[in-house]
């Protein structure tokens, strides 16, 4: 009789290579909403430093941070779920 324990990681992995992947196809709608989101129309007017508040400038600081912010996310998901597997293989 086989050892099923192998399958459960080993479709852990495919999963979570699957999120990894999707999460980055997502970034592409990310990333025009953060761009017009710095635009001067929308308030923040990112490019003019020297005549917005500082209040302002801390925005557009989080909003500059936002696909980094996601990627690590989708990393940290993926391999959250991997090791969650694993630890639960390993027991």
């Amino acid at each position: 009789m086989m050892n099923k324990k192998g399958s459960g990681l080993g479709i852990a992995i495919i999963v979570a290579i699957m999120f990894f992947i999707i999460g980055l196809m997502a970034i592409n709608y990310i990333t025009p909403e953060v761009t017009r989101t710095r635009l001067p129309n929308t308030g923040l007017d990112c490019a003019n430093a020297t005549s917005i508040s500082d209040g302002n400038k801390l925005t557009c600081l989080a909003v500059d941070l936002a696909v980094p912010y996601f990627i690590l996310l989708v990393i940290s998901a993926a391999i959250g779920y991997v090791s969650t597997k694993f630890l639960l293989w390993w027991k």
